[in-house]
């Protein structure tokens, strides 16, 4: 099965006969027998997951890279992280997904008033079952726990990814952006609460 590694900003892939999708675009160097092809909306899974992200106002545009060979992926000098799912389900905000390895499916979650708050629409990827998948930050990305009864509060901006048993809600009210002088419009916050991991970015998007 393809493996993807992360190096800095750089992801590594090797391909093994297989297959992974990838940004569009994403693609810096190769080595090998490997083919490029368009995936389309929605990471090709499927017409009625395209109709969810474009009634959602996003759209993720993939490649398929298969074959044979050794990729280079990068975008925009971003930092890259290798997240491996067994089973699980890792939500994500779409322009954060670099490349996913075969046996994951992209979906979409409505993100309903978080999202729209936010700026960053009112959908998040969602990736589920078992292999790899590469995110993209600005900065090296972190991953903090969230328990049962210590609640995880985080600046919207910051988040990239989370899984387990979460719960999102938003506080209002005066933030530290707000404080500092750098915020515009209502302040406000992301709150998770229950059991899992929240993956954050140290800069803005």
């Amino acid at each position: 099965m393809a493996t993807l590694t992360a190096h800095g900003r750089v992801l590594e892939v090797v391909l093994h006969g297989d297959a992974v999708r990838a940004a569009q675009g994403s693609m810096v160097a190769y080595t090998g027998a490997v083919e490029f092809g368009g995936a389309g909306m929605g990471g090709g899974d499927g017409f009625r997951a395209a109709l969810k992200r474009k009634a959602a106002g996003e759209s993720l545009s993939f490649m398929e890279c298969k074959g044979s060979g050794t990729v280079h992926l990068a975008v925009d000098a971003q930092y890259v992280s290798v997240v491996d799912l067994q089973a699980d389900t890792l939500s994500v905000e779409s322009g954060s997904v670099l490349a996913v390895s075969p046996g994951l499916t992209l979906g979409v979650a409505f993100a309903g008033l978080g999202g729209a708050m936010s700026g960053q629409g009112v959908a998040t990827t969602t990736v589920t079952g078992h292999g790899q998948v590469a995110l993209l930050s600005h900065g090296p990305m972190i991953a903090l726990q969230v328990t049962p009864g210590q609640s995880l509060v985080v600046d919207p901006d910051a988040y990239v990814a989370s899984s387990g048993r979460l719960s999102t809600s938003i506080v209002s009210g005066v933030s530290w952006r707000s404080l500092v002088g750098e915020g515009s419009g209502e302040a406000f916050s992301m709150r998770f609460d229950g059991d899992g991991l929240v993956c954050l970015q140290p800069a803005e998007r």
